[in-house]
């Protein structure tokens, strides 16, 4: 199993923005739901779950714009997407319970950014003690519930007053 999961992982990585167009960009041209894990939409930004999430929950804050920069971004669009990722921590705080998060921006392929070309930042849930055995020596993660439950909790309390 482990070495299934390594051969994916590896062809995920590997793929490259070109092969298929950018994931965000594709994310946008379809209707908000679970297919295309768009939560919410600001003006010049939106909320969409990472489809291979280190934890429940696991979302990013995008610009519309594809750039692949925080400095090639306007200030209001940079201040949208903080005050995003604010109402982002609310919303997690509020529906998963969680102690903590880890609030990231891999910039460019050497930083470890998925995808390279369109800028977007990680917002994570963490918990005390949510290391365990399975991530660190079996190499894969165990999620307590699916993407399409994830996306409709989060939508769910993204339209509430928190």
């Amino acid at each position: 199993m482990k070495h299934l999961w390594a051969a994916w992982r590896m062809k995920y990585i590997s793929k490259s923005e070109s092969d298929d167009g950018c994931i965000f960009c594709k994310a946008l041209e379809k209707t908000d739901g679970a297919e295309n894990l768009v939560v919410a939409r600001g003006e010049q930004t939106f909320l969409i779950l990472n489809k291979f999430p280190y934890t429940s929950g696991h979302v990013m804050v995008v610009p519309f714009q594809h750039v692949d920069s925080l400095d090639l971004l306007d200030p209001p669009t940079r201040a949208e997407m903080m005050e995003m990722v604010s109402r982002a921590t609310v919303v997690l705080r509020e529906i998963y319970k969680s102690q903590g998060f880890n609030v990231g921006i891999n910039m460019g392929s050497a930083a470890g950014a998925g995808v390279p070309g369109h800028i977007h930042i990680h917002i994570v849930s963490r918990w005390g003690g949510d290391t365990n055995f399975m991530s660190t020596v079996g190499e894969v993660r165990v999620l307590p519930e699916e993407l399409a439950q994830s996306y409709e909790r989060i939508k769910q309390g993204w339209g509430k007053n928190l």
